[in-house]
């Protein structure tokens, strides 16, 4: 892969013309919606629309963006339909009904880096113009308080965590990426549709990534652009000889992660290896849950039932966050 990037950076393109739409998954936000808001508007490579997709607030969100922000098309959920559902629609409005080039998708609390559109559509223009099938171009995240950086991941089988080589490059190839900051080329919702609905929540990126990669698309991760992003509450854990971060979810949460995951294991991608992986990486996660989680055994029982309605591919719309 790096030989192959440089090759592509070889000769540098500037693409001052692509149309670029924000698409924001916004629940209960309109404390945290004008810092986005700002620094969308602050981009140095223009934003040609901002979308928040209000999914079904109970906090006055959407009045609030009408009265306060005008300038953003607000689409408005008759009810909650999970982060993957409200994406869903709003990748639809932007990149199928508007035809933006573009869509740029974050959560709510995602706040990127004054440049990070620019190094992104700097390096997709120089990228793709040896190989259109680079079309899903991603910055790196990190968490604001601990600096924790949320890295991409490689797929065989289950997760393989990148070494210092890629991580090292400005530019390289993975094949797992949150969806937060990531940018998506107009041409790969017309070919692989969009994102699952019945995922309601969680891994339902990390799926979009393997249909994408399925279908002969690349992802590129641009180093140098940031984006500040919170996955769960975030720490540092400590044990004898061992210092992690931990990420903790509330036990609904925790049923989505568990079922989507074993659901692509079961499923989607059907190999002995994968299901290994999906059963190792949620017993080990589980043991984290009892070491490190605040509500141990309501998190152990979601996951339980996440895991048998994910065997038995029951999917859609089962917890609802108040």
């Amino acid at each position: 892969m790096q030989e192959s990037v440089e090759a592509l950076q070889a000769v540098p393109q500037k693409d001052e013309s692509s149309s670029v739409a924000t698409v924001t998954v916004a629940f209960n936000a309109r404390h945290v919606l004008p810092r986005q808001i700002a620094a969308l508007s602050r981009q140095t490579f223009p934003v040609s629309e901002i979308i928040i997709v209000d999914n079904a607030s109970t906090d006055g969100t959407a009045d609030f963006l009408a009265r306060e922000f005008p300038q953003v098309t607000v689409l408005r959920m008759p009810k909650n339909l999970g982060a993957s559902g409200a994406l869903a629609q709003g990748m639809a409005y932007a990149a199928l009904q508007k035809n933006h080039d573009w869509v740029w998708m974050f959560d709510d609390d995602s706040l990127p880096q004054g440049n990070a559109l620019e190094l992104l559509i700097q390096s997709a223009s120089t990228l793709r113009h040896a190989d259109p099938r680079v079309a899903i171009m991603a910055p790196l995240c990190v968490h604001g308080e601990t600096g924790f950086c949320y890295t991409p991941l490689f797929w065989n089988n289950g997760y393989v965590k990148p070494g210092s080589e890629q991580l090292n490059e400005q530019v390289w190839f993975a094949d797992l990426v949150i969806n937060a900051g990531t940018l998506v080329h107009q041409s790969v919702v017309k070919k692989i549709g969009l994102p699952r609905a019945d995922f309601f929540m969680d891994f339902f990126d990390f799926e979009y990534c393997l249909r994408a990669r399925a279908h002969d698309y690349k992802i590129a991760v641009v180093s140098e652009a940031k984006l500040l992003h919170e996955i769960g509450n975030t720490r540092q854990v400590r044990l004898p000889g061992y210092v992690n971060r931990w990420m903790d979810h509330a036990p609904w949460r925790e049923y989505y992660i568990t079922r989507n995951m074993t659901y692509v294991g079961w499923w989607l991608y059907p190999d002995w290896r994968t299901k290994r992986f999906v059963l190792r990486h949620l017993i080990r996660h589980a043991g984290g849950v009892v070491l490190f989680g605040t509500k141990k055994l309501a998190c152990l029982r979601k996951m339980v039932q996440g895991f048998w309605d994910g065997i038995r591919a029951n999917l859609g719309i089962r917890f609802v966050p108040s």
